[in-house]
């Protein structure tokens, strides 16, 4: 059974995020319904949100996540039957805050599979029957990830673009080849949830992302990697 489920980012940096496409791409495999809305460059879909059983919010840094906390609440109010859930580096981080917020499910590390974990349920179960969360609060699992899917976002003209001597510019493209991190830096958010561990997205995955988003007119590519050197093999094989 298919779930209707809207994935929602409020702040990226100007990029297209890769954790909207990521989970949209793993979603829409298992057969659910998925609209992804980046509220930094269009408005929140007001039908798709009315039949949404899950709302889940991407959380990767702390700008995306006070924007998120001022949305739960009329999010709730508009929708009060779905099942809300909070995913990325600071939902974990944010915990309690985020279920006096009223947010049902937070998933913190890997988050895809769990993702689908929780649209499973739901679609097996129905809302009221998962809100006791099953789903781990951070994975370190080591997944096989999805080729991007980006269908449905705005398109890369709508984000930063790289300005070149002479005044012009390029269409910017992103990716992600790895998350988390090997250092343990005491400044950084990333090692509470992650602690030195860095998983890394597969060549061949980075690869025809890139390729897709060329094809769709990107003319230069910024990688959004916590630290792009972490697999030095792995990002010499991309770079070159």
């Amino acid at each position: 059974m298919a779930v209707n489920i809207v994935l929602i980012s409020t702040y990226e940096l100007g990029r297209q995020p890769f954790g909207l496409a990521s989970p949209a791409a793993w979603l829409r495999k298992s057969g659910h319904r998925v609209v992804a809305l980046d509220l930094a460059r269009q408005p929140l879909h007001e039908a798709a949100l009315g039949d949404a059983e899950l709302i889940a919010i991407y959380l990767p840094m702390h700008t995306a996540t006070r924007l998120a906390a001022q949305l739960i609440p009329p999010l709730r109010k508009q929708n009060p039957r779905s099942h809300l859930c909070c995913y990325g580096l600071y939902a974990p981080m944010n915990v309690d805050y985020l279920r006096a917020l009223g947010v049902s499910t937070i998933l913190g590390g890997e988050f895809e599979e769990e993702l689908v974990h929780v649209a499973e349920r739901l679609a097996a179960a129905g809302i009221q029957a998962i809100e006791q969360p099953a789903e781990p609060l951070i994975s370190m699992a080591r997944l096989r990830f999805e080729v991007p899917d980006r269908s449905g976002m705005p398109p890369m003209e709508k984000y930063a673009h790289l300005i070149v001597p002479g005044d012009g510019y390029r269409i910017v493209g992103s990716t992600e080849a790895s998350r988390g991190c090997k250092h343990l830096c005491r400044h950084c958010p990333i090692v509470p949830v992650y602690k030195g561990v860095f998983r890394i997205v597969d060549r061949d995955v980075v690869l025809e992302d890139i390729r897709r988003q060329v094809a769709a007119g990107a003319q230069h590519i910024t990688f959004g990697d916590p630290d792009f050197f972490n697999g030095i093999r792995h990002a010499m094989e991309l770079a070159v």
